[in-house]
């Protein structure tokens, strides 16, 4: 068969095949970045799929395997290649644990958006993609009602009464799951935009906050304390109106211009603010935020605007470790355990900032075994995926039983949810806290 001509930006394979003859030319994996790939295992058991698997084809290297096999024509896109992709977490251990580092995350969800391109979906499909991605994550205001009537759900004793005749268990897997990791008290009030809270003290400096979509509805006391601790930290907050959803659940499912869409509109919001940072408290957003020059790098009107929103993207802990604490008014006592976010750990790089948060605030930090391996929240994956994720969260349980700690700490929405859920099942009743709760419950 004759080869196709190169789509401009698509590197030609060194052995003179083209790269993207199984893909369309629009957006394949890297294929440089997928010959970088040396085959050498150290992925493997750093691999949470291949850990509870134990299949080839579902750890980075066969995905990577497969994805090279589509792009020089000895496999098409099919089902299987569709659901060796989508059992991924995506949590980017692989990128840690690789010595080439091989920029796993990206081929992943390039790999994605040409399933999402190529296969047909169902109808029942199609409409959940669509309450989710373009209704739900992309309209803060259908959010906000699903919250209020979960408010509803809570406050009336309907949620008790359900948990308590055994009416859940009839639900299928995806919907016991979502169930199961509603926050315990589900707020009414969500956090609203287009504020300003001004320093507490002398002034140090003016900070965006991503409001998000989760944390500003159901976590929004979260959102709360981060703007207490930031202020009394001496930090202007802007709370910017008409910003939305990151784009980082779009990304990982494959809804690439849905997630390329929300970025411009966060662009257009965000850089109109003079601030030393943009903030966010949830760790798959802030891959997704750092990562907005690639994704609009193409786009010649975006291209250089996102560039520079991405290098002023911090998480919070980042950005208050690097800050320092002010002398903080009481200290907390007791041994905490901090779970990594897969997001914060291996897609940006932080790890010891949050730990030095908890110890500055007097605990004691005990670092879970294969704490950075994914606890199988990784954004909407326990719903779509949730026996994988209950095998995962099955070892965070047993890891935190064995270590009898008076609190479990995390820097990530998805992470908390998932881990309260897990200790709550288990009857352990422990406090699940994002870092920014505890900084705010010592005054810092």
């Amino acid at each position: 068969m004759a080869a196709r001509p190169a789509a401009k930006g698509v590197p030609i394979a060194l052995h003179e095949t083209v790269p993207w003859r199984g893909f369309t030319s629009e957006d394949p994996p890297d294929y440089a970045e997928i010959l970088r790939c040396t085959h050498c295992g150290m992925c493997l058991n750093q691999c949470p799929t291949f850990r509870v698997l134990g299949w080839e084809p579902d750890s980075p290297r066969g995905r990577i395997y497969l994805m090279r096999a589509v792009a020089e024509g000895r496999l098409e896109i099919n089902p299987d290649f569709r659901e060796h992709m989508e059992v991924c977490l995506a949590c980017r251990a692989c990128q840690t644990a690789c010595p080439a580092s091989v920029a796993f995350g990206r081929l992943v969800e390039a790999a994605r958006w040409q399933v999402r391109q190529t296969l047909p979906m169902s109808l029942g499909e199609r409409i959940a993609r669509w309450v989710v991605f373009a209704g739900l994550l992309a309209r803060p205001a259908l959010l906000r009602l699903l919250t209020w009537g979960l408010w509803a759900y809570h406050t009336t004793g309907l949620r008790r009464l359900a948990r308590r005749s055994g009416i859940l268990g009839r639900l299928p897997a995806p919907l016991r799951t979502m169930e199961g990791m509603l926050p315990e008290r589900i707020p009414f009030r969500t956090m609203p935009t287009g504020r300003v809270y001004p320093a507490v003290g002398e002034r140090r400096g003016r900070v965006a906050l991503l409001a998000g979509c989760v944390m500003r509805t159901l976590l929004a006391p979260i959102q709360e304390a981060t703007i207490r601790v930031l202020t009394r930290q001496g930090f202007e907050v802007v709370v910017p109106a008409g910003q939305g959803c990151c784009g980082a659940l779009h990304a990982h499912a494959g809804e690439r211009e849905m997630a390329r869409a929300l970025a411009r509109r966060n662009l257009a919001v965000f850089m109109r603010e003079e601030v030393d940072a943009i903030l966010v408290n949830a760790a798959g957003c802030g891959v997704a935020m750092k990562e907005y020059g690639e994704w609009l790098g193409r786009d010649p009107r975006w291209a250089a605007a996102a560039r520079a929103f991405s290098t002023r993207v911090r998480d919070v802990t980042e950005f208050l470790d690097a800050a320092g604490l002010r002398p903080l008014p009481r200290r907390l006592a007791g041994k905490a355990v901090y779970q990594d976010p897969c997001h914060l750990a291996h897609g940006q790089g932080v790890r010891a900032q949050p730990r030095r948060l908890l110890q500055a605030v007097g605990l004691t930090v005990i670092d879970l075994p294969d704490g950075d391996v994914c606890c199988g929240s990784a954004g909407i994956y326990n719903v779509t995926h949730p026996e994988i994720a209950a095998a995962l969260l099955a070892e965070k349980v047993q890891a935190v039983q064995r270590l009898a700690p008076q609190r479990v700490v995390t820097a990530n929405a998805g992470c908390l949810l998932q881990l309260a859920m897990g200790l709550r099942q288990a009857g352990l009743a422990l406090p699940v806290q994002h870092v920014v709760e505890v900084l705010d419950e010592a005054g810092a």
